[in-house]
């Protein structure tokens, strides 16, 4: 929504804005889809965001943020999931006042729709909206504004990324991608996927530039690589795509978001 402004908060890392403020970060795990969603506020304001929840967990996630005295804003997608069914709707449920947002791109329905270059605020913090489309067309990072960590979705991941076989997804799209918009980021950049296999919880842009195996190969067999991957069809696509394309859940009804009650610019 161009003109608007939307706002967002989260977890303790010891990360700092550029008035050294440190931002609160939680990082959380789902372990049937191996999902990590991410609480991020603000200690002096309490604004805070979710990134990526999911259903099954979102009761969690909404004791949390009780827990911690923090006020969620927004129930945030970094893309229209194949794997899970987000937790957006439910949250919104839970915790009143709270807003969907996804990438107008997603094709999903949501209260706020961001597009590349806005920017997500939450107190005196702000995520930078970068189009990462190739996993699908809708894919989004969000970058914290100091530029100390990033949330890459299922762009890029822990030593691999996101495959590109259903969903419009495009191996070509998603190496250019990772390399202009991610891997052109600091080198201490912190990145934080949606999943993870592995046990693995956090990387840096210098290790995914230098150890990654896929995206450290030229844009040609990178492309080889990626339709050759013939993995198996994610289970519960045929279910959670429809339901990520009405936010999880739509009760209660959507609402019309305006400039005095969001800041997305």
């Amino acid at each position: 929504m161009a003109g608007t402004a939307l706002r967002v908060a989260g977890r303790q890392l010891s990360q700092h804005s550029g008035a050294g403020a440190r931002v609160l970060l939680r990082q959380m795990f789902e372990p049937k889809s191996c999902t990590y969603t991410y609480l991020l506020g603000d200690r002096e304001s309490r604004e805070a965001i979710l990134i990526d929840p999911v259903l099954e967990t979102a009761p969690r996630d909404a004791q949390l943020v009780k827990e911690l005295g923090l006020r969620l804003l927004y129930a945030v997608n970094t893309h229209c999931h194949a794997d899970h069914i987000t937790g957006s709707g439910l949250l919104r449920s839970l915790l009143p006042g709270c807003q969907s947002v996804i990438s107008r791109l997603s094709g999903a329905q949501a209260d706020i729709h961001i597009e590349d270059g806005q920017s997500i605020h939450f107190g005196r913090f702000a995520l930078e909206t970068r189009a990462s489309p190739g996993h699908t067309p809708g894919c989004v990072t969000f970058v914290l504004s100091d530029h100390s960590m990033a949330f890459t979705g299922d762009a890029l991941l822990i030593r691999g990324c996101g495959r590109t076989d259903f969903q419009q997804g495009c191996a070509k799209t998603l190496y250019h991608s990772v390399h202009e918009k991610i891997f052109t980021l600091p080198g201490d950049c912190l990145i934080y996927p949606a999943h993870d296999y592995h046990g693995l919880t956090v990387s840096t842009v210098e290790e995914e530039r230098t150890l990654n195996p896929r995206l450290t190969l030229s844009c040609e067999e990178f492309i080889k690589v990626m339709d050759n991957l013939n993995l198996p069809k994610p289970k519960q696509i045929d279910f959670a795509v429809p339901a990520n394309l009405r936010c999880g859940i739509q009760t209660p009804p959507f609402l019309t978001s305006s400039p005095s009650d969001a800041r997305v610019h």
